[in-house]
């Protein structure tokens, strides 16, 4: 071995060293690297005021230029070595703060990495007690200083801020940043709900949205912590497909958004938001991901996807409720009609002429409907009506066959005198027939892909449904004769849906 070897490389059998050193460049560019989206600073630098009991957080933006301002509990000349300590993991071993004992946020003392990476030129102006001092941190200044690490540090006159907490200014922004795109990622990745905590982006203070909908809580154990926090179905008309998905928070933080499944469920997934906390979730160093194949994260999981089969539960009987609503107009609508076509055409009626007492001209729209043989008066009808039905009183009728219904099922009514049909809307499969009958009860198929098709508005799943009804009281009247029965059917619409004034 040459005479100019290092001095601490050994001779054969002797022991040796190698010194382990690392690019000064490298400081910015691990920072680019683990921070994509440079906006991340902002919640880092909020987040280091909430640790040190800040109560207050004012973020100022000009030009290129973002001053963070604090009322916590500022740092000393070993705060401030402590500060630029990359990855620290002091606030591992003092896990809550001395004042408002807060569950302290961040874990690897790498976040000013994210301030480093978004501008040319970092400030922090801190004080605390008798104490005020400036750091700056100037990347140009940086790689021109070769080999030198300390970073230039003035200790300031103690009233160079009049209360104690740090400011940190980050000058030459590489791009400019929307008061609004930091107001989203603070309202998603800082504890802005924690009591007596405040931000505020250019005297604007930030608050929590406010999702209206059905509130599902959520208050589950587990044998890491509990998982806490509720799910929000939104009303359809506020459904986005904006921000999709669950907000998981550790430590009051979102790490990131997961729809747990939820995205086989096609629209109705855009109604479904919530927020759940599992502070016990170990996270990626960069903040915006999980340690996935870690114990922990594997329990939540199961926990997430069996509140997700209940969400799902609720959301269908939700959707079933409004659509049942819908439903139950059109099929009103339609029943309303074929009473009034009826009473109009009685002897296309199975059930005979429209019993009319005297001095009433009939129900609703149905005004005028009886007519008898001419000169028949509304006294003769009636009692023709109640002679035809008297032996009918004395005859037991035949029960039909009961249908096994959905809770979902809906049925309604449509009465002449002492008779009528009943008629039900519910699933049948999508296999199954589009309408049939059994005695004076008229099922429709609403799984029927027809039936699904004319729903979408409000008339034709009103004609549709007065087509399926009338073709099976048509086939009550005379089934043995379909063609006559086609020609009473088509009658009956006519007369239900076309006004003669026109």
């Amino acid at each position: 071995m040459s005479e100019n070897t290092a001095d601490n490389v050994s001779q054969a059998g002797q022991a040796s060293f190698i010194p382990v050193t690392i690019d000064k460049s490298h400081i910015v560019t691990i920072g680019e690297r683990l921070y994509a989206e440079s906006i991340e600073f902002v919640r880092e630098l909020v987040n280091n005021a909430y640790d040190a009991d800040a109560t207050l957080v004012e973020i100022a933006l000009s030009g290129d230029t973002i001053e963070i301002r604090d009322n916590g509990s500022g740092m000393d000349v070993e705060g401030l070595k402590q500060y630029f300590n990359i990855g620290s993991q002091q606030k591992l071993y003092s896990p809550r703060s001395p004042v408002h004992n807060r569950d302290r946020i961040g874990q690897f003392g790498i976040g000013k990495f994210a301030s480093l990476s978004a501008c040319r030129r970092f400030e922090v102006l801190t004080k605390r007690g008798d104490f005020a001092a400036r750091v700056v941190f100037d990347k140009d200044q940086w790689e021109k200083t070769g080999d030198v690490w300390q970073l230039p540090f003035e200790v300031l006159p103690a009233d160079s801020r009049k209360t104690d907490g740090t400011t940190v200014t980050l000058s030459g922004l590489q791009r400019t940043f929307k008061p609004e795109d930091i107001e989203e990622k603070i309202i998603e990745g800082t504890p802005i709900k924690a009591p007596d905590f405040r931000v505020r982006i250019n005297g604007h203070t930030v608050v929590p949205r406010s999702l209206s909908g059905h509130r599902i809580p959520i208050l589950e154990g587990t044998a890491f912590g509990p998982v806490s926090g509720e799910i929000i179905i939104l009303p359809e008309t506020a459904s986005s497909a904006a921000d999709l998905g669950i907000e998981v928070k550790v430590k009051q933080v979102t790490v990131r958004r997961e729809l747990f499944g939820m995205e086989t469920w096609g629209k109705v997934m855009a109604r479904v938001r919530g927020e759940v906390h599992a502070d016990f979730l170990p996270i990626t160093s960069d903040r915006t991901g999980f340690i996935r194949d870690s114990e922990e994260y594997t329990e939540f999981l199961k926990v997430m996807e069996r509140l997700i089969e209940d969400v799902k539960v609720s959301l269908q009987k939700m959707t079933m409720r409004r659509e049942s609503k819908r439903v139950g107009r059109a099929l009103k609508e339609a029943l309303q009609r074929i009473y009034k076509a009826l009473a109009e055409n009685p002897d296309l009626s199975p059930f005979g002429a429209l019993p009319i007492g005297e001095g009433t001209r009939g129900a609703g729209s149905a005004a005028e409907i009886a007519k008898g043989k001419e000169g028949e008066t509304a006294e003769q009808v009636k009692a023709e009506g109640q002679e035809k039905e008297e032996p009918t009183k004395k005859k037991r009728k035949k029960k039909p066959k009961v249908k096994t219904l959905t809770p979902n099922a809906i049925i309604k009514k449509i009465k002449f005198g002492q008779t009528g049909v009943s008629c039900v809307i519910d699933c049948f499969g999508e296999e199954g027939p589009e309408v049939f009958s059994e005695e004076t009860t008229i099922y429709i198929n609403r799984d029927h892909p027809l039936y699904r098709r004319e729903s979408a508005k409000l008339e034709t799943h009103t004609l549709n449904l007065a087509r399926l009804i009338t073709q099976e009281i048509a086939l009550m009247k005379d089934p043995k004769n379909p063609r006559q029965a086609f020609d009473r059917q088509s009658k009956l619409l006519k007369d239900a849906f076309i006004d003669k004034k026109e």
